[in-house]
């Protein structure tokens, strides 16, 4: 990272982001409770960016925009799926966790990977002392997170409203954003962390555009580990017998917010090569 970002800095942010993950791993393994996993990563996310602002202290204007707009993310999100799993009540996701304490290890660790590796743009972008005057790519990058927090703020509350009434017990969610995208939340979440990536370009020189990695791993994660194959192979357990469903799924873009019409006129070699294919049909 050259002279101008201290190695320290990067390696105080992982041991806070290990700390951090550790003490809500001990709560969950001792206390068998799994209420707050989603909570422990988003708001590490809040800390990460606000205890690199302030020891940094230069409080440069891009800074400043730059860590509120994750703040804002992560209370935003942290608190949205708080009230979710106390509301629903446990996290299946842990079913097999809970037992196995190895396996639930595993887990903790990985989102401290998570949490340090997405964080990367606002950590280095706090850390360094350059202060370019804004640009077109700090415009970019913030239009790039509000469009992206809209999306996921916007379709996370319509599933959680749609889930909630009783009518639609046993459905699969298909109103609002989730009827041009069967994940437009996880549309929302990569485009917001891509931008905050976009709005940090104008102070990064040589190996500080390594940071490029918080993104692509988010985008990696969620396309093909945690995110929509989970969520794909749960739906279709459940619904995969519904020929509604199945319909569903083959007319509606499985990540990129489209029209059924434009989605079901795209020609099938342009969906099987492009992120338009992540379906796992």
């Amino acid at each position: 990272m050259g002279t101008v970002l201290d190695s320290h800095f990067l390696a105080l942010t992982a041991i806070v982001t290990v700390g951090y993950q550790l003490l809500f791993f001990v709560i969950t393994a001792l206390l068998k409770f799994d209420k707050v996993t989603d909570f422990a990563g988003s708001t590490n996310f809040i800390i990460l960016a606000v205890l690199t602002l302030v020891l940094k202290g230069t409080w440069h204007f891009r800074q400043v925009v730059l860590s509120f707009l994750v703040v804002t993310w992560g209370l935003r999100l942290g608190l949205f799926l708080l009230l979710r799993i106390l509301q629903w009540g446990e996290d299946r996701r842990f079913d097999e966790m809970r037992s196995n304490l190895g396996k639930l290890a595993v887990f903790w660790i990985f989102q401290a990977v998570w949490v340090w590796t997405v964080s990367l743009p606002v950590t280095v972008v706090n850390g360094i002392d350059r202060d370019p005057s804004v640009q077109a790519a700090d415009i970019i990058g913030w239009i790039m997170w509000s469009v992206g927090v809209s999306f996921e703020a916007t379709a996370d509350q319509q599933k959680l409203t749609f889930k909630n009434a009783p009518e639609n017990r046993g459905k699969w969610c298909n109103v609002g954003l989730w009827n041009i995208s069967r994940h437009p939340n996880y549309f929302g979440e990569i485009l917001l962390w891509w931008g905050i990536f976009v709005a940090s370009t104008p102070v990064l020189e040589g190996s500080e555009w390594l940071v490029i990695l918080g993104p692509i791993f988010l985008t990696l994660l969620l396309l093909f580990v945690s995110g929509i194959p989970l969520l794909e192979q749960s739906a279709d357990k459940k619904f995969g017998n519904v020929a509604a469903y199945r319909v569903y799924k083959r007319t509606t873009s499985p990540l990129i917010p489209l029209p059924p019409a434009v989605y079901r006129s795209l020609p099938s070699w342009f969906k099987s090569v492009s992120p338009l294919r992540i379906s796992f049909l």
